[in-house]
């Protein structure tokens, strides 16, 4: 079966997006290169270098590879709007496979494999648009200016090297990769950071994170809200008591009599 294809000769289009730089990020050059390196018939890098960097032998990979295209029509080639063809089911798999073999975040996988970023739906920062329907949200449910939910969750990670067990073992008593994500009411994911060690802390892992990063930049979309007629431009995130005490965070309300209030401490 077929994984590689070549591209057929097409007009230049530009973009239209407003706002949007167009970048072309050659998708069959990176196709290509990927497919050279790993999946021909003399690949560049070997059996042993490829189970090294994909964690498994390369028929395995395949099979997954057949199986995940089968499942989700997401994985398949496809052409888009404007007649150039898509990402191949290689790139956009093993794009998946390297953010969970190495903890990479998932734009860190753009040079090589040439993905951009899983498209422009998908695990980003609110646009204009996002922050008012998320405000909207919020004030409908009694907090105003509340973007979402910030917290970290340890995943356990049983074929651990034993070289690395000490750094990853925290007090969950194996060793654990952390993740560290931002999701709203609908349970969409805005941030996410995966893949420091599980001796680490929440706040350990957000001083390392990028999830202010725009913010402190001044690029953030406008997020205009008032309370107790005080108006604020800087939406926040709820989070448990053991973030610093910012005002892009609020915490939970500690021995509250107002079972409102105590409902929220348990959420």
């Amino acid at each position: 079966m077929t994984y590689f294809s070549k591209e057929e000769k097409r007009p230049k289009r530009i973009g239209s997006v407003p706002g949007h730089l167009v970048i072309n990020r050659g998708r069959e050059e990176g196709n290509s290169r990927l497919y050279n390196d790993y999946f021909s018939d003399n690949p560049t890098y070997g059996a042993n270098l490829f189970r090294r960097r994909f964690r498994m032998q390369r028929s395995l990979f395949l099979r997954i590879v057949d199986a995940v295209r089968e499942h989700d029509n997401y994985f398949v080639q496809k052409v888009d709007s404007v007649g150039r063809i898509g990402l191949s089911t290689l790139q956009k798999v093993t794009a998946a496979f390297r953010m969970l073999a190495y903890g990479a975040l998932a734009d860190s996988t753009d040079e090589y494999v040439r993905i951009e970023v899983y498209g422009d739906e998908y695990l980003r920062s609110p646009y204009t648009d996002d922050v008012a329907r998320l405000l909207q949200k919020g004030e409908e449910r009694g907090f105003p200016g509340m973007m979402g939910s910030l917290d970290c969750m340890h995943w356990e990670w049983k074929n651990y090297p034993t070289a690395w067990a000490g750094q990853y073992s925290g007090r969950h008593g194996g060793p654990t990769i952390i993740l560290e994500a931002v999701a709203s009411y609908d349970l969409w994911i805005w941030h996410a950071f995966f893949g420091l060690p599980g001796s680490n802390n929440d706040i350990n892992v957000l001083q390392a994170s990028n999830l202010f990063d725009n913010l402190t930049q001044g690029i953030t979309p406008p997020a205009h809200y008032t309370i107790q007629g005080k108006n604020y431009d800087v939406g926040y995130y709820l989070a448990d008591g053991i973030y610093p005490k910012w005002t892009t965070l609020v915490q939970t309300i500690s021995k509250s009599e107002d079972k409102k209030k105590q409902y929220f401490a348990m959420m």
